[in-house]
């Protein structure tokens, strides 16, 4: 396939493949319906870096025994407002489910629930952990320490991860805030496709082997590490790296797991990863009445003004997301290119497994 045109592909066609391939490789059903369901919204939100960009990495951590496929998260101590979770090394995403529930839980019983877990894998998109709660009428929060791909400040070598934030509140008439950012100047996974798609990358996401500034997305994949957030010093990449400090503080530090470099890079582990995450859920009823009236203001209090010369309009955290689920549901399923589609094809072949559906 050489064409660039963009390919469809229905939502449950990608839900229904990625459970195949999943199960392929041992995954229990309920496990592989978590995540096929983060991968299929990841996507669809157009977070591409997260989701069937990430497939093949799942399966070879299943396939090599490093994800337990025959235990479940469990608590091992807690208090009315808080846990601690061993997560048992099982697959991310049901680490999270269980935690962001768990959560949820605790602040419909008193107001807030902060559940951190470690023995944990990588867990996709932050948002999916955060809108769980925002679903219901709460604030979620979610974090993840990750694979060291960060250079410090000053530094030329990668100490921390790309360390996502993902805090969610609805509003009213259907209004949302999702923020899901990492605390780099991108996520890794949009690296990996630049790669995948033989472009360069932008100035101002990684550096280079001698801690340069560069636009070769190999030589930040295999050599370099990603800017924190803000790029260099000079234009403010010390508070990215401060940001990714302080995940690390509410995610390894304290739930006891794997932190900073002591974290292996994904695609190198060759033993569980031993993650540390947090999740927040907050009632927003146990604070001051009518904090939906007020977030919607705030929200149109950034939209409603006049944009700047030559730009359309004002976005809030969640609104490019909402956008690109509105074109997915015009196109009948969410569109990818034809590298992409590749991949997946790829995927099936090696592994004997019935190609993924498109339109």
């Amino acid at each position: 396939m050489s064409s660039d045109k963009e390919i469809i592909v229905p939502l449950n066609s990608l839900k229904a493949f990625t459970i195949r391939c999943l199960e392929k490789v041992g995954a229990k059903a309920e496990h592989a319906e978590n995540l096929a369901e983060l991968i299929v919204a990841a996507d669809h939100r157009g977070h591409y870096s997260h989701g069937m960009n990430r497939l093949e990495f799942y399966m070879q951590d299943l396939k090599n025994g490093h994800i337990c496929v025959d235990k479940e998260p469990e608590v091992i101590q807690q208090t009315p407002a808080t846990a601690l979770v061993d997560g048992n090394n099982c697959l991310g995403p049901s680490v999270g489910k269980y935690c962001i529930d768990l959560a949820i839980e605790k602040a419909k019983n008193i107001g807030i629930g902060w559940v951190c877990a470690k023995r944990s894998n990588h867990f996709g998109i932050a948002g999916w952990y955060s809108m769980r709660a925002m679903s219901q009428g709460l604030i979620g929060m979610a974090f993840c320490n990750t694979s060291p791909m960060m250079i410090p400040t000053r530094a030329k070598k990668y100490t921390l991860g790309t360390n996502p934030i993902s805090v969610a509140a609805k509003g009213n008439n259907g209004e949302e805030f999702v923020l899901d950012m990492a605390t780099t100047s991108v996520a890794l996974g949009k690296v990996e496709i630049k790669k995948r798609l033989g472009q360069n990358i932008p100035i101002g996401w990684a550096l280079d082997r001698n801690g340069k500034p560069c636009t070769d997305a190999e030589e930040a994949l295999y050599h370099g590490g990603l800017c924190p957030l803000g790029g260099l010093e000079e234009t403010s990449g010390y508070k990215g790296y401060g940001l990714g400090m302080m995940v690390e503080l509410f995610c390894g530090i304290l739930s006891g797991s794997n932190f900073g470099s002591n974290l292996k890079v994904w695609s190198e582990h060759s033993s569980e990863a031993d993650l540390g995450q947090c999740y927040v859920a907050i009632d927003p009823k146990a604070f001051a009445p009518g904090f939906e009236d007020r977030l919607s203001s705030l929200i149109h209090q950034c939209k409603d003004q006049e944009p700047a010369e030559g730009e359309s309009e004002i976005l809030v955290p969640g609104d490019p997301e909402n956008q690109h689920i509105e074109l997915c549901t015009k196109l009948g399923g969410i569109p990818y290119h034809s590298k992409q589609i590749e991949f997946a094809d790829y995927i099936a072949k090696t592994y004997d497994i019935q190609p993924l559906e498109r339109l």
